[in-house]
């Protein structure tokens, strides 16, 4: 299988092109960072430095068999842009007897809204409020990634299928960094919102393992959504309670043990304070997939200790 991948030096994109190239396949790896090309390479990835929107790599089209898309754009219409380019690519340049090439899109879980215990999400959950302007929307998901999601889904060119991941951890930490680093800078334990809540997370790893999974058994599963999500949500005040254990924050402050919520500044931090339970069941059922990695919080020390060695190499 020849498969190039999108945002491949990402915290998303990296893992995802060394598994594939650990299962055996031909990787290319689109990055706009030379220094990031050699480490590329040095995982026996071929290395694509470019923009992605370039046509530079078009070349690729005719004999890929998969496009995995782990990009994070944030303006919707220079996504579209880049879509619909590489769907004019493929109709001109690929022959058309050939099946169609495969495009797995990176998504998320925002556009559920924010439905805290009100409603369980699955991978067939209809969006309720696909214009993101109702009581629960989550204001993130009008600038995000998933408005794009049914152009993919419905295209007559590509073979598309998504990719929902909830929260990402491991090694660099990716959302969490930003508790990790305000701790390291402050001394702070501290996370936006409110006590009480939940967080559903995947590692990085498991969640490369779906896209493996995802683009050896593509063309049977165009079409679909699938939700990439640990089989139980992680409790919130759990998880900073054990922080505070790991790095030695205490207090006799109560319940909340020496950390602290704090209302969000940004859009971005309003949204991690989505409320959501998740229970995925397609990529168990169809695609054999099954979380393997420990949880945030059990594991917390040991993804404490892999971010401290991400920052300091």
């Amino acid at each position: 299988m020849r498969v190039l991948v999108l945002g491949a030096s990402g915290f998303i994109g990296f893992p995802v092109a060394q598994a594939l190239s650990r299962a055996g396949y031909l990787v290319y790896g689109q990055t706009r960072s030379e220094e990031k090309a050699n480490r590329l390479a040095a995982e026996e990835i071929f290395p694509i430095v470019c923009d992605p929107s370039s046509t530079s790599w078009h070349h690729l089209i005719p004999t890929l068999d998969v496009i995995i898309d782990t990009l994070h754009p944030s303006d919707l219409n220079t996504y579209l842009t880049l879509f619909l380019g590489i769907e004019s690519a493929a109709k001109s340049l690929r022959p058309a007897s050939s099946p169609k090439l495969s495009f797995i899109f990176t998504s998320g879980t925002w556009q559920f809204g924010n439905q805290g215990y009100d409603l369980i999400l699955t991978d067939t959950t209809p969006v309720l409020d696909p214009t993101c302007t109702g009581p629960k929307a989550v204001e993130l998901a009008k600038l995000d990634r998933d408005r794009v999601e049914q152009d993919i889904l419905k295209s007559g060119i590509l073979n598309g299928i998504v990719v929902r991941p909830t929260f990402v951890y491991g090694r660099s930490a990716s959302i969490f960094s930003m508790m990790f680093e305000r701790f390291r800078q402050e001394g702070k334990v501290s996370w936006p919102g409110t006590p009480g809540g939940k967080l559903t997370t995947i590692h990085q790893d498991d969640l490369a393992d779906l896209y493996v999974r995802a683009a050896e058994k593509a063309q049977v599963i165009g079409g679909l959504v699938f939700i990439a999500a640990n089989n139980c949500s992680e409790d919130t005040d759990g998880f900073l309670r054990r922080f505070c254990g790991i790095v030695g924050v205490d207090s006799k402050e109560g319940p909340r043990v020496g950390y602290e919520y704090f209302d969000p500044t940004n859009i971005f931090e309003k949204a991690i304070t989505t409320q959501q339970i998740v229970r995925p069941y397609l990529a168990r059922t169809l695609l054999g997939w099954e979380p393997k990695k420990l949880g945030l919080t059990d594991g917390l020390e040991l993804y404490w200790n892999a971010y401290l060695a991400s920052v300091d190499k």
